[in-house]
């Protein structure tokens, strides 16, 4: 757990290709600084509980030079032309793939994930620094509109909106920081990152990168924080006047407290909040397919993902065999640190999920769910492990329901009809993302309409499909891999899951642009 200290830094626990590549300090202005207190926190492996790098504790005092920093290199930088900042941004690219695997190595000693998953991160996130490269010309152009009125013209412009603040989660430091930061970059802002105090070094790493690839000075600053200190400094960014948009994603009760900061100036916000997924599986599914996306969808960085798997649906004709199946195939998991060999899921990322995992599977018993995987217990390490568990006869009154459950505890639900299952799937005030499978295409249809959430995963097989269904559905919706997000698509959710998108054409850069409208009188015949 980081807390603030003055001790010595410790000796970090692996070797990397680039050892300048591992940073203590904050970046501000260009310069690697400590806190203005001169306080540090613990960085821990939560593989071992153990600290293994020490980082600068920033106060709200932090927070003044980062913005001015940030707000002398917007005046340049927005002045820039698009293909330059796409030029930045591409070498940035090039360089984070030269280093992927320091960066994963990093990332592992963070978060506690497998090196598998945290290489994965790694290309994922690359996805979007690439996609917004191309998107920075392209996205920059603006309109002309020709006006009822005689004699009048009108121009829309687009120009980049100033200083924004990053408000980066623990789950995927990596791909959160560059989707937010790349983006930004391609639009013409700068931004200043407050990374998680769990995974400050990936944040580090990667702005130690931007610097190399010829980012601006004072264009990306980080600051870090102790979990103690995490308040005071987003409250500080979220009301800072030079601040234009925060964008934060994390939890739905932080959200609201981040909009409530920003609504006393009306800043913006770009908010992409907590998820209670449901997973639905039709009798008509195909089974195997379905079960293999669950595995991904449940357990990757052992269920703490916003789009994981929450709420597992399963209809009576299957129910018996697909609880069968998924036991049997989540027994095959190995659980371990994520450096070791074989391991397919890792530690959790801190010491309370070790407490929210044993209270939620005890609420879930506690009201009638059976044990099928499992005891429910943390397991005795110095890491913080809790093996899968699986629970069945689970109710939408349990915990598991109701809340965002971001452990590895699965809780396994039967339905009937098709207006069961979305009135329960719907029944909830989050609505990030949802999955059906089912090889019914009409039944796709109604689901992707009915079901409350921002973006749906709908999973068929297409050679079940006439030629022009088939094309159809692909089109529209392609086929889930056990993640529905794609630096091309918009990511976000609606209702309490947040508002705006963070990805995607023609919207994920409109969040850091200003539009203008210049209207022009003409004189003269036509």
């Amino acid at each position: 757990m980081p807390s603030t200290i003055h001790s010595v830094e410790p000796v970090p626990p692996f070797e990397l290709q680039d050892p300048s590549l591992l940073k203590t300090q904050c970046h501000v202005n260009g310069n690697w600084v400590p806190a203005k207190s001169k306080k540090n926190f613990h960085v821990i492996d939560p593989g071992t509980g153990k600290p293994w790098a020490l980082c600068p504790d920033c106060g709200a005092e932090d927070v003044e030079p980062a913005v001015q920093a940030a707000h002398a290199a917007f005046k340049s930088y927005s002045r820039t032309t698009p293909r330059r900042r796409a030029q930045l941004v591409l070498e940035w690219h090039r360089l984070i793939q030269a280093s992927r695997e320091d960066i994963a190595r990093i990332l592992v000693h963070e978060t506690g994930k497998p090196l598998a998953e945290a290489l994965g991160e790694v290309d994922y996130a690359l996805t979007f620094v690439w996609w917004f490269a191309g998107e920075a010309e392209r996205a920059h152009q603006g309109t002309t509109v020709v006006s009822a009125i005689p004699g009048r013209r009108a121009m829309v412009i687009k120009q980049p909106i100033g200083v924004v603040a990053a408000l980066v989660p623990w789950n995927f430091p990596v791909a959160l920081m560059l989707r937010k930061a790349a983006a930004a970059l391609a639009a013409g802002c700068t931004m200043v990152i407050k990374p998680s105090p769990e995974t400050p070094l990936t944040s580090l790493a990667l702005v130690e990168l931007a610097v190399r690839a010829g980012i601006p000075t004072g264009a990306l600053g980080v600051l870090t924080t102790s979990l103690e200190n995490t308040p005071a400094v987003a409250e500080a960014l979220s009301l800072h006047d030079l601040v234009k948009v925060v964008s934060f994603t994390g939890s739905t009760r932080v959200g609201k407290l981040i909009s409530q900061l920003c609504a006393k100036n009306l800043k913006r916000t770009v908010l992409e909040l907590g998820g209670n997924c449901p997973f639905i599986v039709f009798d008509d599914a195909n089974m195997d397919q379905a079960i293999e996306q669950l595995m991904a969808l449940k357990w990757r960085h052992a269920g703490q993902a916003c789009v994981s798997a929450n709420r597992l649906y399963v209809q009576s004709g299957i129910y018996d065999t697909f609880v069968e199946k998924v036991v049997e195939k989540t027994r095959q998991l190995k659980v371990g640190h994520g450096m070791q060999d074989g391991v397919t899921m890792g530690a959790l990322t801190t010491p309370q999920a070790l407490d929210r995992a044993e209270e939620m599977f005890a609420d879930a018993v506690a009201k009638g769910a059976k044990v099928v995987l499992g005891n429910g217990k943390r397991e005795a390490s110095e890491g913080y492990f809790y093996a899968p568990t699986i629970v069945v006869n689970a109710q939408d009154s349990m915990r598991i329901g109701q809340e965002e459950i971001f452990t590895p505890l699965l809780g396994i639900s039967r339905f009937e009809t098709e207006e069961e299952v979305v009135e329960r799937a719907n029944n909830t005030p989050l609505g990030l993302t949802s999955y059906v499978f089912t090889k019914n295409v009409d039944r796709l249809w109604r689901m992707f309409e009915n079901l409350q959430a921002g973006m749906i995963g709908l999973v068929s097989l297409l050679l079940l499909l006439t030629p022009a269904q088939g094309q159809l559905l692909t089109w529209c919706i392609g086929q889930n891999t056990g993640n529905n997000s794609a630096a091309e698509s918009p990511f976000g959710g609606i209702k309490e899951s947040g508002h705006g998108k963070e990805s995607g054409k023609d919207i994920a850069l409109d969040e850091f642009f200003v539009t203008k409208t210049g209207t022009l009188t003409v004189e003269g015949h036509f």
